[in-house]
């Protein structure tokens, strides 16, 4: 299959995410009605863990592995091929591990939480942790090759299956709860079974007569895997742990002086959040698309074109990211009615102010997102994984401060995130684009996206009295209008970032 444009590229990535988290969403409401409130609280206990494990075996493994792919698949003579044999021996190893500690930590978890019944949750869950390991190297394998294709179709057949069999086994199991939730969880295994069975056949094809896994090839050492997924892995990791202290601290900080520090944690972390990393979502595509295009340049030192690459990258971010940040500024209220209708009173009130104290986060963890994985493509994941470590404990620092303040109150988490993640994001832009005149050009882009973010709100406010749906709309028409008026992305600038690998390929030999 021929190598994706980096647009077309970022766009696959992100309707499948989208066409993903959108049927994962649509899929606890049957789920709820089915399990009901006991059920569904024994299987979400589970998840704080699984997710740890799965960042731990399984996270710095796509943007990583797209690297190094990238980079072989400039020299040719089937490196690439070696480093996914070697990347799969590696971590199936660390993710069976990961599954074996989910299996066998289970009956300590579920004592701590005092559920005896989430042991049989735990362990029909964890074998999920090594088929995601598996999955992830074959993602990293097709997205350094610059086909985003699998990633997609696996993510959307994971959830598919996944419902299917969820919501069968509920039904059958309704009886008994506990072992209805049992079963839910284990279809969760048998979705990421199949998903790494769809990519390994995949894979296997690859070379067409010669099965991939027939082919002699060099294979990288264990230290050159390990060396650009662990940094990826670090930054990745440092979010959910920031998401456990939140849940400490504000339970605790709050809860000396409001008696529902629980609820407001709830509205702060499956609430305002919920909304805010929705654009977020959608900006993930080109965070994926970022590594193998930016990797491919400086692998051959060409690092203006590098970084101009990175730039686009960064430009495509922040044509989504501001509007969507300066939206739920001005609509917060709106928002969240339409999107939780049964949230209403004093917690619907304080959900409004929550999705707007956390608004700007969307502009700032999606500009996180986008640069990390630059960083990761130009060589210095270290650094995106320094910087998150960083920004968090500035965050961590202010929560302690902020959270005992009654007048700010749970407030005082969603400043401190959108604190945090703005200074990430700048000094990912300091060394993800070295060039000053690059970067000045990066710092104008943020001028100008606001300035017409801004204009398209403004022209919003009058309808938005009407309908949240009404405001979004002519926010739109008024925001696109702007960027052809504005030229903010110019014929030229699209056709030179949207051709073809191959078309590189004949220019470099001389063609």
């Amino acid at each position: 299959m021929k190598p994706q444009s980096f647009l077309k590229g970022a766009l696959i990535i992100t309707l499948g995410g989208i066409a993903a988290k959108l049927l994962g969403a649509f899929y606890r409401i049957p789920l709820t009605n089915i399990l009901g409130g006991e059920g569904m609280g024994i299987y979400q206990m589970v998840y704080p863990l699984y997710c740890l494990l799965l960042t731990v075996s399984a996270t710095g493994i796509p943007s990583g592995l797209a690297r190094l792919i990238s980079q072989a698949e400039q020299k040719g003579g089937g490196a690439s091929e070696g480093i996914l044999k070697k990347s799969l021996l590696l971590f199936a190893a660390i993710g069976l591990a990961g599954s074996a500690a989910m299996f066998f930590i289970a009956p300590f978890m579920s004592a701590a939480q005092g559920e005896p019944a989430a042991v049989r949750a735990y362990r029909a869950l964890a074998p999920s942790v090594f088929f995601v390991s598996v999955i992830s190297c074959f993602r990293g394998y097709f997205q350094g090759k610059s086909n985003f294709y699998p990633t997609a179709f696996s993510e959307i057949a994971e959830q598919v299956v996944k419902i299917g069999l969820g919501l069968f086994f509920a039904r059958a199991f309704r009886a008994n709860v506990q072992t209805a939730v049992a079963y839910a969880l284990f279809s969760v295994t048998v979705s990421e079974l199949a998903a790494c069975i769809f990519m390994a056949v995949l894979a296997a094809g690859e070379r067409g007569k010669k099965p991939l896994f027939r082919i002699r090839s060099p294979r990288p050492r264990v230290f050159s895997l390990l060396r650009v997924t662990i940094p990826v892995t670090i930054a990745a990791g440092i979010l959910p742990l920031s998401g456990i202290l939140d849940s400490i601290l504000i339970v605790n900080l709050v809860g000396a002086y409001a008696e529902n520090a629980t609820a407001l944690y709830g509205l702060y972390s499956g609430g305002a959040a919920t909304v805010v990393n929705l654009p977020v979502s959608i900006c993930y595509g080109l965070a994926a698309a970022s590594v193998p295009a930016v990797s491919a340049l400086f692998s051959e030192n060409r690092v203006a074109e590098g970084e101009d690459r990175i730039l686009f990258a960064l430009k495509c971010t922040l044509f989504v990211a501001f509007p969507a940040a300066f939206f739920l500024f001005a609509f917060p209220g709106q928002v969240a009615s339409f999107l939780f209708p049964s949230v209403t009173g004093e917690e619907g009130a304080a959900l409004a102010s929550l999705v707007r104290a956390l608004s700007f986060a969307a502009l700032s963890l999606s500009g996180v997102q986008t640069l990390s994985a630059c960083l990761t493509g130009r060589g210095k994941s270290k650094i995106a994984a320094l910087s998150m470590t960083a920004a968090v404990a500035l965050k961590i620092l202010l929560e302690v401060f902020l959270l005992r303040v009654p007048q700010i109150s749970v407030s005082g988490a969603a400043y401190a995130s959108v604190a945090c993640y703005f200074v990430a994001l700048f000094v990912n832009l300091l060394y993800s684009i070295r060039e000053r005149k690059t970067r000045l050009r990066a710092y104008g882009l943020f001028l100008k996206f606001l300035l017409m973010s801004a204009a398209a709100i403004g022209a919003a406010l009058l309808p938005g009295r009407v309908h949240v749906l009404a405001a979004l709309a002519v926010a739109g028409a008024v925001y696109l209008a702007l960027a052809v008026l504005l030229h903010a992305f110019t014929g030229e600038e699209l056709r030179a970032f949207a051709r073809r690998k191959k078309h590189d390929h004949r220019h470099r030999i001389g063609v």
